[in-house]
């Protein structure tokens, strides 16, 4: 990505403009790991071998932190999985939204978010499917396989409901959790209805016309809604890299570029509206660029979001009482005692030295953050 913004960042300038949020993402990510962020000298005291370590930018949209993150919340979130089913659903925002999306994404994300996790916890109070208060983690995704704009949610949902009373757990009995059609409808109504009252909040206000806001969401209104359900694995750790799989992805990482020359960038895809298949396409910089851009997040966006049980204002409460409800044993990371914290991942303190094999690296100095003069 690096050698991307090096080629076309400039010509793509020339033509478009940064948002402050973007122009922020693409520093972070130019000066990741390099002497603009800083680091560490590390030195084998057996060979006398040197080599200086950069920091991370630890950005969201910087395809070389993510797998860091990953591993982070991995061990975070290891206590928190239970032992039964989960099922993966998927929300999608019908295309013609996607204008409003690009002015006013700081409006519409969270209504999204909230108009998914209501539908899905008024389903699951409803006595015809589990009477109770379901979990669920929702992770926000902005982009298709071709970085083109397709907004959507990923939810990961543990397949029962706690009781009302709090002393019950009522297991998921269908293989979608819920009737997705019943699902799809009543998240419809109830984004719509969200935008409308946001509308008629001034919300909106970068949208002029109160009739072409009306023909689009009585437009919206009339079509379908895609909603996507299906079980997941109920081991631990699948379910766990199932998890990280979405919550860390981004718009596009690194090992998907095939190629980047002065005409443009190819990278691998995956057609799902033809079963999935695998192909490369090219986009000129500029369009690559363009693409890219789009998918940056609004500052303080939180893009996973927890609701229900697994909310983390009484996350551990719920757990305890399912897991009793359960009868089955906490969920542990190996070799973890229990209720202890988890520390995040940390990179180890020295490493065997490359060049003679036999000593080991360790700090020595540490390089400071380059400032900008002026």
């Amino acid at each position: 990505m690096v050698d991307v913004l090096e080629r076309f960042l400039v010509s793509y300038k020339t033509s478009h403009r940064l948002s402050p949020q973007q122009a922020k993402v693409i520093n972070s990510i130019q000066s990741c790991r390099t002497p603009a962020l800083g680091g560490r000298v590390l030195a084998c005291a057996s060979c006398g071998y040197t080599r200086e370590s950069y920091h991370s930018c630890r950005n969201r949209h910087c395809p070389q932190c993510q797998k860091q993150a990953s591993d982070d919340w991995l061990a975070r979130r290891r206590e928190n999985l239970l032992p039964v089913p989960y099922f993966h659903l998927v929300f999608t925002l019908p295309h013609a939204l996607n204008g409003w999306v690009q002015l006013h994404p700081e409006v519409l994300y969270p209504l999204l978010f909230e108009a998914v996790s209501t539908t899905l916890k008024r389903f699951g109070r409803d006595p015809r499917c589990l009477d109770g208060d379901i979990g669920m983690t929702l992770v926000l995704h902005t982009w298709g396989q071709n970085l083109s704009q397709h907004v959507h949610l990923h939810g990961l949902v543990p397949g029962g409901a706690l009781s009302r009373e709090g002393d019950r757990w009522h297991p998921a009995r269908s293989n979608h959790l819920f009737p997705v059609k019943a699902l799809s409808r009543a998240y419809r109504g109830l984004m719509v209805s969200l935008l409308r009252r946001a509308w008629q909040a001034s919300l909106l206000f970068r949208l002029k016309s109160e009739t072409e806001v009306t023909a689009v969401l009585d437009t919206v209104m009339a079509q379908p809604w895609v909603v996507f359900a299906k079980p997941t694995q109920t081991h631990t750790e699948q379910v766990l890299g199932y998890l990280a799989r979405y919550t860390y992805r981004i718009a596009i990482s690194d090992r998907r570029l095939v190629s980047v020359d002065e005409h443009g960038v190819c990278f691998r895809w995956k057609d799902y509206r033809n079963k999935g298949s695998a192909g490369s396409m090219f986009l000129t910089g500029e369009e690559f660029l363009r693409r890219w851009l789009m998918h940056v997040l609004p500052t303080g966006l939180m893009r996973v979001r927890h609701y229900g049980f697994l909310a983390n204002c009484y996350r551990r409460e719920k757990l305890q009482r399912i897991r009793d409800c359960l009868r089955e044993d906490h969920v542990s990371p190996p070799r973890r005692v229990r209720n202890q914290p988890v520390e995040p991942v940390q990179a180890p303190a020295c490493f065997a030295c490359p060049r003679c094999r036999e000593g080991m690296l360790r700090v020595t100095s540490e390089i400071e953050r380059r400032r900008c003069s002026g």
